[in-house]
């Protein structure tokens, strides 16, 4: 038998710990966030089955000949709560329009006014339930800072998957572990293998919905959007100098368009009725989100954006005269935007119809069923009074191999990056106090 030197290569016995202790870290760190993003990015799927269940009794109305004015609808909704109209959701058939207030204290409501006679049905806080699923999902409710954990978590989502992937490559004949469960849920094996089937057959949609998650998110996505804007692959550029709109909440337009500025002539505002009416003319599909000027010169924008992204197009159209300043389609985004915009059409389940509504869905079943099993199996192995991490391995080369898998990760997501240093400087410390705690106990 031959001796191993310090010039040997790491065994492949060490590079499987190092690569377990940082799957079991990393799962630490994530699992209750993810699982948290997993139950509302669920739910979210199906925010109009949701919607219609909860306000049916605001949002039906019965169908007749000759509709109000969309001004009596406006003022309608108004005089019900108290403050000035920023944006209208065109009604479909048999359904109410929505128009959103904002009131003097800053908040925003959701006023239901049916069209045919502009009464008021109904007012809820500004997107109801969906909406405080929405901000729950993006952490927005923890904290204003709290958007910086979702881009952490979906990067380490990310590398959950990558040593996960390589924990499971099978290294032994037969498929028990691999793609079959062996085993009763008595036994640890059980829970075990179902972690790490489940894990092979949805890894890859966690990855992409992680990817497709961080466009939201505060640094990566903001910093994505100028990039790609500045080289020509983002968001069309104003079509003139003298266009002026800004649109930052998330449903008013598309991800590339929105904080697009748009001046344009100042004056008398036009009357809705006349900027309704020059968007119908332009053939915009319906329902679409007609977008009040925020100030004065500030233009209006009436956006659509149906199911399949492809269809997606925004109209901005002049506040005195009511024309059109521009008109914005898919074909005109930049490839990066394209991507970008049909990942967050399919990560929200709509770009193929229900298929694509229920595997996202299942993705998220998955990710529960993963922190599930990963806790029942530390549960079933955690020694007394510890902790139970994988211990780090004695020969620290084995970090390089971790570090082919996180590092590009760690270059692509900075937030993610910097996180990966902090954990990484944390695992080294302990594992020193450890070591200094053992030899002070031997002396």
């Amino acid at each position: 038998m031959s001796k191993t030197t310090d010039t040997a290569a790491p065994s492949a016995s060490a590079l499987y710990r190092a690569f377990w202790r940082w799957h079991f870290y990393a799962g630490l760190l994530v699992l209750p966030f993810l699982m948290l993003l997993a139950l509302t990015g669920g739910a979210y799927l199906f925010k109009d089955e949701i919607d219609t269940a909860v306000y049916r009794r605001f949002e039906a109305v019965q169908t007749r000949v000759d509709t109000a004015a969309p001004s009596t609808w406006i003022s309608a909704a108004e005089r019900a709560s108290g403050g000035k109209a920023v944006r209208l959701v065109t009604p479909e058939p048999g359904r109410a329009a929505h128009v959103v207030i904002q009131q003097p204290d800053g908040e925003k409501r959701t006023v239901f006014v049916d069209p045919f006679d502009g009464r008021v049905t109904g007012s809820i806080t500004y997107g109801g339930v969906m909406e405080f699923i929405k901000r729950l999902h993006s952490l927005e409710l923890v904290a204003p800072w709290a958007n910086w954990l979702v881009e952490i978590v979906a990067g380490w989502a990310i590398v959950l998957v990558a040593t996960g992937f390589f924990l499971w490559w099978p290294r032994r004949k037969g498929l028990g572990g691999v793609v079959a469960l062996r085993g009763a849920p008595g036994q640890r094996v059980f829970w075990r293998d179902l972690h790490a089937v489940t894990g092979l057959f949805a890894g890859g949609l966690i990855v992409f919905l992680a990817a497709t998650g961080m466009p939201w998110s505060v640094v990566w996505g903001k910093q994505v959007r100028d990039i790609t804007a500045s080289a020509g692959l983002g968001r069309p550029k104003a079509p003139t100098a003298e266009v002026h709109a800004e649109h930052a909440d998330h449903g008013a337009v598309p991800w590339s368009l929105q904080g697009k500025r748009i001046t344009a002539s100042t004056g008398p505002q036009a009357p809705i009725e006349l900027i309704l009416g020059n968007v119908r003319n332009a053939g915009l599909g319906t329902p679409f989100v007609l977008s009040m000027p925020a100030k004065p010169g500030a233009a209006w924008s009436a956006a659509y954006m149906p199911d399949q992204v492809e269809d997606t197009r925004t109209l901005y159209l002049d506040p005195v005269s009511g024309g059109v300043l521009a008109d914005i389609r898919y074909g005109q985004f930049g490839a990066a935007a394209k991507a970008i915009e049909w990942g967050i059409s399919v990560h929200q389940g709509q770009q193929y119809g229900r298929i694509n509504q229920w595997l996202m869905l299942g993705a998220c079943i998955a990710i529960w069923l993963m922190g599930g099993s990963a806790l029942i199996m530390w549960w079933k192995r955690r020694p007394k009074g510890s902790l139970g991490a994988p211990p780090a391995p004695a020969d620290r080369r084995v970090y390089g191999g971790l570090a082919l898998v996180v590092a590009p990760l760690a270059i692509f997501y900075p937030l993610v990056g910097a996180s990966l240093v902090v954990a990484l400087v944390i695992d080294q410390l302990a594992g020193r106090l450890i070591a200094a705690a053992r030899k002070a106990g031997q002396s």
